[in-house]
């Protein structure tokens, strides 16, 4: 069988990633996951959660640095391009991908673990939480949509061609207008317009989480410049909710940029708050 364009774009991407990198497919009651593990065994878990369409390879840029105390965990989304695979039971609800978070812990054997998302990931990450609180001890929510405030209005008219009519064309000139002067990394870039144009992909999604109800430890960072909400209202709303949230806007980054650009900060920001609860691994 020939490789897609996408394959090959995956491939690529995935030649960036630190090793070793070990590729696990994770089998779940909705088909078979793809996860990136990397990092030190000894270190304390981290599961990583892809926006939409960004594939668990968009982390490339920080699995490095993370994986110098945690053992990192990156999720190709159930429903979404990428390789896991799209087959068992019906995935419908939020719910259903709740039941899929749980076999999917359950299977890489994690009893408990840190979680962080970005964007849709986010929003499933914090959902997640609330779903299953024992499990996740510490919560990173990067840029998350549809947590703490909606869409912009601007942003979903400008996304709408890519949703109805995909094409390669279509979901780059909508990147080059949300991450504008930004740039984020061409191979990545090229990975997530082809994945927009992947047929069967299936989002599910559902109401705003409760974030007032999570009652653990919760970073916040959003874009400055992001297009999808205004991080200023968002920022606002997340310190007046949260029980223990430590916000922080990221100056110049825009919603689809991170986490791939200005790594160094995400991973500054992601390591500072992660190792409060973790005695750092003796080398």
């Amino acid at each position: 069988m020939s490789l897609t364009d996408f394959d090959l774009s995956y491939d690529e991407l995935r030649a960036r990633w630190p090793e070793p990198t070990e590729e696990l497919d994770v089998t779940t009651p909705y088909g078979p996951t793809r996860v990136h593990a990397h990092g030190r065994a000894d270190g304390s878990p981290l599961v990583l959660l892809p926006g939409g369409s960004a594939t668990g390879l968009v982390w490339f840029a920080n699995a490095a640095a993370l994986g110098t105390r945690h053992r990192v965990y990156a999720v190709d989304l159930m429903g979404d391009a990428g390789r896991t695979e799209r087959r068992g039971a019906p995935l419908k609800n939020a719910h259903d991908m709740m039941v899929w978070l749980d076999a999917l812990l359950d299977g890489l054997g994690l009893a408990h673990t840190d979680l962080c998302g970005h964007s849709y990931g986010a929003w499933l990450a914090a959902t997640y939480a609330l779903h299953a609180p024992r499990r996740v001890e510490r919560l990173a929510l990067v840029d998350p949509t549809q947590v703490f405030a909606g869409f912009r209005p601007g942003y979903l008219l400008r996304a709408l061609p890519t949703l109805i009519r995909p094409t390669e064309a279509r979901a780059r000139s909508f990147l080059a207008w949300e991450t504008a002067d930004v740039h984020p990394d061409e191979t990545w870039q090229r990975l997530y317009a082809l994945a927009c144009t992947v047929p069967g992909r299936t989002f599910v999604t559902g109401g705003r989480p409760r974030a007032a109800e999570l009652s653990l430890p919760v970073l916040v960072l959003l874009a400055e410049r992001s297009r999808a909400h205004d991080a200023a209202k968002v920022a606002e709303r997340a310190r007046r909710v949260l029980r223990q949230g430590e916000v922080t806007v990221l100056p110049g980054a825009t919603h689809h940029s991170l986490p791939l650009t200005a790594p160094e900060l995400v991973n500054d920001r992601l390591l500072g708050f992660l190792d409060v609860g973790h005695r750092t691994p003796s080398r």
